[in-house]
């Protein structure tokens, strides 16, 4: 394998990745996935020819380690990212920290892409923790590698997502469904393939697409209240809502930030307040010569599963 087609690929397990690491790899690069284990990841040795797609295991809190898993790479993506804080898995750290180490020891290696996918809402100045520290992460990147390209999506579905499937689970055995704030939070729900492709033609075209920021939401917007309603559509049950006022949701979280996966965090719902939309004048799909799809073009497909008919 050529190697100035050597992409190394962070976070490369996780649900957005492992479509990364696919079309990478049907696009004919060697692919490392940096893991924690590569025993969990080698079903992604798949995605691709034999030896195309090798896990390398890496300590993310070690240089060293980060700059062995680069070293002979042309091209980085990181994708890490975490919804929530538990244990030793912090914002301060993966967010904010965590994206400049890799971008620097990129820069240092000569690698001559640079891609880092953070979300509508990074903001060094935003009252959610998750989207402060995303803004720092964003600022840490360019600091140490000024032509990177910066991808924010908005809510990423597909079908291994964690927000249509959850709402879909709990809608199999609870009575009601949960309108935080009353459903009133816009979202412009991007397809978890087209993400993946905007992050391959970032790395193909980095003297095009790098050093600036691309927003990506799908092609139509919808409040918190339309998704449930297309996903009670497609499963076809039909669940009353309950309105949960932030006061109330804000006492909820705090009882569930306590489970080890918590539904709800007081730190999600400062995010709920604000539209995660694409801005009128950011640059996005459109740039990028990519057509996004429909959410209900593919919600169906495997929404289905969960379907009462």
């Amino acid at each position: 394998m050529n190697a100035s087609k050597v992409v190394t690929i962070f976070g490369g397990s996780g649900f957005l990745g492992r479509y990364v690491v696919s079309r990478f790899a049907k696009a004919g690069w060697h692919v490392r996935i940096a893991v924690r284990d590569r025993v969990q990841s080698s079903f992604l040795t798949c995605c691709g020819d034999v030896g195309s797609v090798t896990p390398v295991l890496v300590n993310v809190g070690d240089r060293a380690s980060v700059e062995r898993v680069i070293c002979g790479s042309s091209a980085v993506v990181n994708l890490i990212g975490i919804l929530f804080e538990g244990g030793k898995q912090r914002f301060d750290y993966l967010h904010s920290k965590l994206p400049g180490m890799i971008a620097d020891v990129a820069q240092s290696n000569d690698v001559s892409a640079f891609v880092q996918v953070s979300a509508i809402g990074a903001d060094v100045s935003s009252p959610s923790a998750y989207g402060r520290s995303k803004g720092e992460g964003e600022a840490s990147v360019w600091e140490a590698f000024p032509t990177a390209s910066l991808l924010r999506p908005s809510i990423v579905f597909g079908p291994e997502d964690d927000f249509f499937n959850r709402f879909a689970r709990m809608s199999a055995v609870s009575p009601f469904l949960p309108l935080v704030g009353g459903g009133q939070a816009r979202f412009q729900p991007v397809y978890v393939g087209d993400v993946a492709e905007a992050v391959l033609k970032c790395v193909q075209r980095p003297d095009e697409y790098g050093g600036k920021v691309y927003e990506l939401g799908g092609p139509r917007v919808l409040s918190f209240r339309d998704c449930l309603d297309l996903l009670q559509e497609y499963t076809g049950r039909s669940r009353p809502y309950l309105t949960l006022p932030f006061p109330v949701a804000y006492l909820q979280a705090i009882f569930m930030e306590l489970m080890p996966q918590p539904p709800l965090t007081r730190d999600q719902l400062k995010m709920l307040k604000k539209d995660n939309v694409v801005a009128d004048s950011a640059l996005g799909f459109g740039e990028l010569r990519i057509s996004p799809v429909d959410v209900e073009i593919v919600l169906p497909t495997y929404l289905r599963a969960y379907s009462e008919r």
